[in-house]
């Protein structure tokens, strides 16, 4: 067996990705004066990652297997690329929360806070770095695997 190059490079994009969209989302002030539109507009980022798996996949599928893949192979393939993506994720949250959107959690707690969501108990145990390092693993894989299952069919090839 060789090492999943393939799938660690598209884990590397998905990534790069990741820290460029989190920098637009600041840019466009969703992580401070319109944090209240946050939670709506950060579901587009699902849009683009889907196609990084897609092409990902492809990927694989054409330079790899030679344009022939089995949907277990691709799903073998996709998972490989989502552990990747979630061991990433961790280094990258990092990244967002110290460098890209240092005050965030701040932002978001008084918002939680100031508009009756949360108690600043509850804020404050909700949004913190060590809960969206979890966060951001578990819904790595979650999401990973079902978006896996699910682009495997659509690029298998006999």
């Amino acid at each position: 067996m060789t090492f999943p190059r393939l799938e660690l490079k598209w884990a590397f994009i998905y990534t790069i990705f990741l820290l460029v969209w989190m920098c637009v989302e600041r840019f466009l002030g969703w992580h401070d004066e319109k944090i209240d539109e946050h939670h709506l507009y950060t579901l587009f980022f699902y849009l683009p990652a889907i196609a990084i798996y897609f092409i990902a996949l492809i990927d694989k599928r054409n330079n790899f297997y030679g344009g022939i893949i089995t949907y277990k192979q691709a799903f073998i393939s996709g998972l490989i690329l989502t552990v990747f993506i979630a061991i990433l994720a961790i280094p990258a949250q990092f990244i967002i929360s110290e460098v890209i959107s240092p005050y965030y959690f701040e932002n978001v707690i008084e918002y939680a806070v100031s508009s009756g969501i949360a108690s600043p108990e509850e804020a404050n145990e909700l949004f913190n770095l060590k809960r969206y390092l979890l966060q951001s693993v578990v819904s790595s894989l979650a999401f990973g695997f079902v978006i896996t299952a699910l682009v495997s069919a659509f690029i298998k090839r006999k």
